[in-house]
């Protein structure tokens, strides 16, 4: 099944019932997300004018992953992942609703509690999502099912935010988090048909607290992730692009400050901007670069000089419409080095330690987009000029990419050469 061949997704969704089930569900639910995402925005935005405010939100969704992703991992090793999914779409419907008590500038503090919570439920289901995808997958049809759930969350954020901040704009913040409820309680109802069994793996033995509360269960985990350098470069990939993490706070500002209006919303353009590059950019990379490992990881390595040189044309953009532009081809790298680096994981790590490294994955990166995130908005709250904000972030990209590419990159051409000559 040739990733870079169009009519295998729609082979993939017409053969596969159960990966479309599931596939379907993240559709709505992804919708939903960005409704939530584009009117709580607009809200913080009007409330306080504050990139900190926006910063500290971001933070809120960040965090929980670091925090509770080691311990997130243990339970989709353990539990049934089909369970955890279906509990944390139900418990986020009644979360989120608790965003429309946030009526005035009084009750800010809630947006961040609310975002905390609905974040640690989320850091339990996304591993159990990840780790699911190649039980419902034959290995042939990994890089297509990942590549088609890596556009559809793109997709569905060019489609989310544009309506976000559409229905934002017109009917207020209020409906877009009434349409994030709904989206997960369907999200939940089409999951509880997903014919997904539970992979009993030998239960550890119980000899102390440690191994009851899943401590042993973690150590062995990183065992497994720190004795294998490819592993732990791959789960590195992602974190290395969220030093410029910073750069979704310059999104909101750039289009609700440097490119706004009166009605506001202009930051769900340049995110659908973003969602767009998203979608395309596995598609194009299996073209381009082929399907074959080392050309992945070419490609994962090109994504990090493509972010940089984009991102520093945003930065000087002089509208809204160049912008959003230039933010379509740094994404349209990025989206690459995300598909690439989960499939190559899901390729070579046993069902049995998925989760736990698909959860550290997690944690580091949302670390490290918390750090860029607060300090971004920190930076910006000093009364620094949010192009030259923009063009520091857009520099580090380069950092990864060129680590990237002496670690990754010349090793691997090193060995291929190698492998000719004998």
């Amino acid at each position: 099944m040739a990733a870079g061949d169009l009519r295998s997704y729609f082979r993939l969704l017409r053969h596969n019932p159960a990966f479309t089930r599931f596939w379907l569900a993240g559709v709505i639910s992804h919708i939903g997300n960005w409704f939530n995402y584009i009117g709580i925005f607009v809200l913080l935005s009007s409330h306080t004018g504050s990139g900190q405010a926006v910063s500290w939100f971001l933070i809120a969704k960040f965090l929980p992953a670091f925090l509770w992703g080691p311990m997130a991992g243990v339970v989709a090793d353990r539990l049934p992942r089909k369970m955890i999914m279906i509990a944390g779409d139900l418990i986020r419907a009644v979360l989120v609703l608790g965003y429309l008590f946030v009526d005035s500038a009084d009750y800010l503090w809630l947006v961040y509690v609310l975002a905390l919570s609905q974040e640690t439920v989320w850091s339990f289901t996304d591993p159990a999502r990840r780790a699911s995808v190649p039980n419902l997958c034959a290995k042939e049809e990994l890089k297509v099912a990942n590549s088609l759930s890596g556009a559809t969350w793109s997709v569905m954020l060019a489609v989310g935010a544009a309506l976000g901040g559409f229905v934002t704009a017109l009917f207020g913040w209020q409906t877009a988090i009434l349409v994030d409820a709904a989206t997960f309680i369907l999200s939940a109802a089409i999951l509880t048909t997903l014919p997904l069994p539970h992979q009993r793996r030998a239960k550890p033995a119980i000899t102390s607290w440690s191994s009851l509360i899943g401590l042993t269960d973690l150590q062995e985990g990183w065992r497994y992730i720190l004795q294998r350098k490819e592993t732990m470069r791959l789960i590195l990939v992602k974190s290395g692009w969220a030093m410029a993490g910073g750069i979704m706070v310059m999104l909101t500002v750039f289009g609700e400050q440097v490119f706004g209006g009166e009605n506001g919303g202009k930051s769900g353009i340049l995110y659908s901007a973003r969602g767009i590059g998203a979608a395309l950019g596995p598609v194009t990379a299996w073209k381009l670069f082929g399907e074959e490992r080392p050309e992945m990881i070419r490609a994962i390595g090109f994504g990090f000089f493509m972010a940089a040189a984009s991102y520093l044309c945003f930065s000087q953009s002089p509208s809204l419409i160049p912008a959003a532009f230039f933010v379509f081809f740094a994404h349209l790298g990025g989206s690459v080095q995300w598909v690439f680096s989960t499939t190559i994981l899901q390729e070579t790590v046993p069902d049995s330690f998925r989760g736990r490294v698909f959860a550290a994955e997690m944690g580091l990166l949302t670390l490290v987009l918390s750090i860029s995130t607060w300090l971004t908005g920190f930076i910006l709250d000093l009364g620094a000029d949010p192009r030259l904000v923009t063009a520091g972030l857009a520099a580090c990209f380069l950092l990864p990419g060129l680590a990237w590419s002496m670690t990754a990159i010349l090793p691997a051409g090193a060995a291929n050469a190698q492998s000719k000559k004998q």
